[in-house]
């Protein structure tokens, strides 16, 4: 079968003869594509205190949420669509209803009224000893911390603090696997990819650090 994607989509339905209303009959098209099961991969962006959020997930469960760029270096909303398509599926498509479960409990989470993600995750695109660690910061509980050194240690390889500090950092699923409640030995926040100013503060929303 030929892989469908959103921009193919659009396109048939630009070329289409006659007057039509095109938002309305691409959500049409959408609704019907993912009823038949022609997505792999569904997207949707949106709002948080920290700015704008992208997901993605699967069958299985979110496999991607890309936090907003705090001066570090970020991909394009494109960009991590592309490295989607290559490394899940190219059949990626806009499909917010399927993100509502996820931005809901997200949504409670920014709020303070919920400590413990739900939503299913997809891990497939963490592997090795990076799968090993990003298992073990799931299991940190809302308002504790670890340090790099002691995760490492429950990923099975305890001299391998840095290793564990680079697999948080290569986290496809930040706030959900929650990577910033890993911090230095000293207990210092130490770097994040939303920013450390991010870490901070998601840090003092459950508490686990006094505001300054």
């Amino acid at each position: 079968m030929t892989e469908l994607t959103e921009k193919d989509l659009k396109a048939a339905l630009e070329g289409a003869a006659g007057a039509v209303d095109l938002d309305q009959a691409t959500r049409g098209l959408l609704a019907r594509a993912d009823g038949e099961n022609l997505v792999d991969v569904a997207y949707a962006g949106m709002d948080s205190p920290f700015g704008r959020l992208l997901l993605a997930a699967t069958d299985r469960g979110v496999v991607k949420l890309a936090l907003p760029s705090h001066g570090g270096k970020h991909l394009s909303e494109d960009e991590i669509l592309v490295e989607l398509a290559q490394a899940v599926s190219p059949r990626v498509l806009e499909a917010p209803k399927r993100l509502d479960p996820a931005r809901r409990e997200l949504d409670a989470y920014f709020e303070g009224r919920l400590k413990r993600f739900q939503v299913p995750v997809d891990w497939r695109l963490s592997r090795g000893f990076t799968d090993k660690v990003l298992h073990v910061v799931a299991g940190i509980p809302y308002g504790q911390t670890r340090s790099y050194g002691e995760v490492a240690g429950e990923a099975g390889n305890p001299r391998a603090f840095r290793a564990a500090g680079t697999a948080c950092g290569a986290n496809p699923v930040p706030l959900i696997v929650p990577c910033h409640r890993v911090v230095q030995a000293g207990g210092n926040p130490g770097n994040y990819g939303g920013g450390p100013e991010m870490k901070r503060a998601l840090l003092e929303l459950e508490g686990a650090l006094e505001p300054d």
